[in-house]
């Protein structure tokens, strides 16, 4: 039973490295095409309201990609953090104090998670006729997100990473490797 035991450690050892390197590799090359909407995902709001760094690097990517044109609208999602406030309605008043108008950011603020996301803004390309979405969120979270947003609705899916890197990827990195398959199997 040992050698069977290491045997079957040492595939799913395996196996998570060639996943994260197919996480890394796929997250990390952006497919930003002209698109009906970008997609920002949340993450955390700091005490004072305003988006964390990994957060603004994500709302950084989108208006960089506003700006030069590739999509007309804007959705956030996110939900209520434990810091106290809304991810999606931060996310929001960041983008309007950047300069994009207010009726080109479509606020989602009951995307708690990535799977609630992906449905939320499948509910809002159906009513707002979306056939095209890019997404932007840290590059390790792109795959999953990429999937779950295939299966929430029908529309072409691109992906831009944001342009911000630290230690924590790492843990992140691993991290998706259960979630990418526990997605699977529930969805």
């Amino acid at each position: 039973m040992k050698p069977l035991f290491r045997f079957a450690l040492a595939a799913l050892l395996v196996w998570a490295a060639l996943h994260c390197l197919w996480t890394a590799r796929t997250g990390l090359r952006d497919s930003a095409r002209p698109a009906d909407a970008l997609l920002v995902l949340g993450n955390t709001v700091n005490p004072d309201g305003q988006p964390s760094e990994r957060l603004r690097a994500r709302l950084d990517k989108a208006l960089a990609l506003y700006r030069a044109g590739l999509a007309p609208k804007v959705v956030v999602s996110g939900g209520l953090g434990q810091e106290g406030h809304y991810e999606g309605l931060a996310m929001g008043r960041y983008l309007v104090a950047q300069g994009v108008p207010r009726p080109a950011v479509i606020i989602d603020d009951l995307g708690r998670t990535t799977r609630a996301t992906a449905e939320n803004f499948a509910t809002i390309a159906r009513r707002r006729h979306f056939r095209s979405v890019i997404a932007v969120s840290q590059f390790y979270h792109l795959p999953r997100t990429a999937y779950l947003l295939s299966r929430a609705g029908r529309f072409r899916i691109y992906t831009a990473h944001a342009e911000y890197f630290e230690l924590r990827d790492l843990y992140s990195l691993l991290r998706e490797f259960p979630a990418y398959y526990w997605a699977r199997l529930r969805y």
